[in-house]
C-alpha cells in the first residue's frame, strides 16, 4: 500500500483522548433532572438520536465537567450494544456521557475524524472492538489498554480524507433519502388530521376501533433461528432482525403487545411479527391500510399499559376505544392521495438499501487499501 503505514489506536487519540463514562455512583438517578444540560445514552451512539431522557444542573456538570462531550468527539456504545459510533458536531448541544459510552477524541494531524470513524465501523474494526470486548452475560468494551492497542491503518492524511469523502457522500445522500421519508410521512399525517380531525363531518357515526380493524398476536420466533437476512422480523419497539420466512403477507401494521408500548409500525414487505406484538388487519379491506395507519398512531397506547411488571397492552381495551367512523368513500379518497406519497416512498427506500449496500461493499475495501482512491 506504498506510503500507508500502522499505528495503535492510542497513538492517534489526543492526550486524555480516550474518557470512559462516570462511575453509576457519580451520576445517580435521583440527581437527574427534567430539563437542564443533557446526558448522552447509548441511544445517542447507537441511533445518532439528539433527543434526551435525563439532564443535569449546572453545578453537577461542572462536578463531572471531564466527562463532557466536544465537537469532532466519537461517542461509542460500551456495553449490550457493543461498537455503535456517533460523531458530536458543532450544533450538538453540550452535555456528559453516562456510563456506558465511551469518549474517543483523534489527533486530526495524525487521522482525521471521518477516517477513524469509518476505520472503526467497518467490519474489521468493529471485530477488533468486540475481540477485545468481555463478560459472558453482558459484552462490556474491554479495559483502556487494550482498546488502545487496536492496529489501525494510516494512510496519508489527504488520502484520509478522499477515502472519507466517499463514503461520507454516500451516506450524506442517504441520510437524505431518510429524511425525505420523514417528511412524505409527515405531510400524510397532516392531511389525516386535517380531513378526520379538524374537519371530520358531523354525519360521520361514533365507533370503536375494533369496528375498523382487528389485532391477531405475533408469533414467537427464537433469535437462535433467525437468519440475518430475508424479511424483516418485528418487534414492540420496530425491526429487530430478519429472517428467511415470513409469517404475515404485508402491507401490513404491527404495534407492542408487551415491553414496548406506543410505537405503530407499518410494513410494506411481508414480515414476521414476534409474540410481543400485534399485527392489526383492516374490516374495511381496505388494499394499503394508510387510513387505518394514520388512525392507530393517535390513540396512544402507551397510555393503556395494564400489567405493572412489565408493560403490557390489554386487546379488548384497545379496540374498544371510541372513534370517529369516516364513510368508506371518504377512506378511499384518503388513500387514493396518501399513496401518491408512500410510492415515492418506497422508491426512496429502495435507493437506501442499494446506496447502503455500496457503502457496506466499499468500506472495508477501502480502509485495507484493497481499492485505492484517485487522488
Amino acid at each position: 500500500m506504498g506510503n500507508w503505514r500502522e499505528e495503535v489506536l492510542g497513538y492517534v487519540l489526543k492526550e486524555n483522548g480516550y474518557i470512559r463514562g462516570p462511575f453509576g455512583s457519580s451520576l445517580l438517578r435521583g440527581e437527574m433532572k427534567e430539563e437542564g444540560i443533557p446526558v448522552y445514552e447509548q441511544k445517542n451512539a447507537i441511533y445518532g438520536s439528539r433527543d434526551f431522557r435525563y439532564f443535569i444542573d449546572t453545578g453537577k456538570f461542572k462536578e463531572l465537567k471531564r466527562f463532557q462531550v466536544k465537537n469532532n468527539d466519537l461517542i461509542i456504545s460500551c456495553s449490550g450494544t457493543v461498537g455503535k459510533i456517533s460523531v458530536i458536531k458543532e450544533n450538538d448541544p453540550k452535555g456528559i456521557i453516562s456510563q456506558a459510552l465511551l469518549i474517543l477524541r483523534p489527533d486530526i494531524e495524525k487521522i482525521t475524524l471521518k477516517f477513524l470513524y469509518y476505520f472503526l465501523s467497518s467490519r474489521i474494526g468493529y471485530q477488533y472492538l468486540t475481540q477485545v470486548s468481555h463478560g459472558s452475560v453482558q459484552v462490556n468494551i474491554a479495559k483502556r489498554a487494550d482498546v488502545e492497542q487496536i492496529p489501525v491503518p494510516i494512510p496519508p492524511l489527504s488520502e484520509q480524507r478522499a477515502i472519507a469523502g466517499v463514503l461520507s457522500a454516500l451516506d450524506d445522500k442517504i441520510d437524505l433519502l431518510h429524511r425525505q421519508n420523514e417528511t412524505l410521512e409527515a405531510l400524510a399525517e397532516t392531511l389525516f388530521r386535517q380531513w378526520f380531525v379538524e374537519e371530520a363531518e358531523e354525519g360521520w357515526e361514533v365507533g370503536t376501533l375494533g369496528d375498523l380493524v382487528e389485532f391477531n398476536y405475533g408469533k414467537g420466533l427464537k433469535k437462535s433461528i433467525r437468519t440475518g437476512t430475508g424479511y424483516p422480523v418485528v418487534g414492540s419497539s420496530g425491526v429487530v432482525d430478519f429472517h428467511s420466512e415470513y409469517f404475515v403477507e404485508g402491507p401490513g401494521i404491527v404495534t407492542g403487545r408487551k415491553g414496548t408500548l406506543g410505537e405503530v409500525i407499518y410494513l410494506q414487505e411481508n414480515f414476521y411479527p414476534i409474540d410481543t406484538t400485534f399485527y392489526i388487519r383492516s374490516k374495511n379491506f381496505s388494499p394499503n391500510l394508510y387510513f387505518e395507519y394514520f388512525l392507530l398512531k393517535t390513540i396512544g397506547f402507551e397510555n393503556m399499559n395494564t400489567d405493572s411488571a412489565v408493560p403490557g397492552l390489554n386487546r379488548n381495551n384497545a379496540l374498544s376505544v371510541e372513534v370517529i367512523v369516516p364513510t368508506q368513500k371518504v377512506i378511499t379518497r384518503f388513500n387514493e392521495f396518501v399513496h401518491q406519497l408512500f410510492q415515492k416512498r418506497i422508491s426512496n427506500k429502495k435507493q437506501i438499501q442499494t446506496l447502503g449496500k455500496l457503502r457496506d461493499t466499499l468500506l472495508p475495501k477501502l480502509m485495507s487499501g484493497e481499492v485505492r482512491v484517485r487522488m
